[in-house]
């Protein structure tokens, strides 16, 4: 058992590790792959996303060497999910990566400040996420990205989002934006509702480090779908997003 000095010095050097190696994935050791694809690949939004997922990939193969007490418990369905719009709670800033590391095929939308970072933007831009705009989802820049969309995900791809918009500090489901609903329906998309459970635990939302103490189990689990019916007349948005709510919810007080 460590004391708890020890374990704030091991906690530090692990979250030092975890994102050096983030952050040299992107600049160095990824970078060469990165340069090709972009000049040389035939589908260089595609090369972009499956660097981005073998980067990620490999992120938390390191999480998993370096804090063995936590589990992981990623549901196959969850795995198998393609062609849909995901829906998910927030927890924690590992959701998010968790997610790019789960599909060859992944787009979401990354907070518009994101895109003005040095190489990370441009990884971002070349790699068809969206950024989220102060004129929300309407923007003509949004809704040009949008209408290719629909191809997108009938090829195979995911598009997942959160839709509280930010991290939960108790656990509890805030309020949803419509944005990700209006893009499901724009998309005559299926939504797939998933649950996460635990990420919090391992890097809280207010904390800059892993706590390498945990001995919890994260949990990535598919809460339920919906196949909704967007030209019958009695299909709404505010029905729509509600059902999404009460699958997370549902979840959330399951044993």
């Amino acid at each position: 058992m460590l004391s708890s000095s020890t374990r704030r010095v091991w906690d530090i050097a692990v979250t030092l590790t975890l994102w050096v190696y983030y952050i040299t994935g992107y600049l160095v050791i990824f970078s060469p792959f990165y340069l090709y694809s972009f000049f040389f690949s035939p589908h260089r939004e595609a090369s972009f996303q499956k660097l981005n997922q073998i980067l990620h990939r490999l992120f938390f193969s390191l999480v998993r060497i370096l804090i063995p007490g936590v589990k992981w418990r990623i549901s196959d369905e969850v795995s198998s999910i393609r062609s849909s719009v995901i829906i998910a709670n927030h927890l924690s800033f590992l959701d998010p990566i968790l997610f790019v590391s789960l599909y060859e095929k992944q787009k979401t939308i990354v907070k518009s400040d994101y895109f003005h970072y040095p190489v990370f933007g441009w990884i971002l831009k070349a790699s068809g996420y969206m950024p989220s705009l102060a004129g929300g989802l309407f923007t003509e820049d949004m809704m040009n990205q949008v209408k290719n969309m629909a191809g997108y995900l009938a090829a195979g791809g995911n598009l997942f989002i959160f839709p509280e918009g930010t991290r939960s500090r108790d656990g509890r489901i805030a309020p949803f934006d419509k944005g990700a609903f209006s893009i499901a329906k724009l998309c005559r998309a299926p939504i797939r509702v998933v649950s996460i459970g635990g990420t919090d635990k391992l890097y809280p939302p207010d904390s800059l480090w892993f706590r390498t103490g945990s001995r919890q189990t994260i949990e990535v689990i598919l809460a339920g779908s919906i196949e909704a019916d967007y030209k019958s007349p009695t299909f709404s948005l505010p029905g729509l997003m509600g059902e999404a709510r009460a699958l997370l919810e549902r979840k959330e007080v399951a044993p």
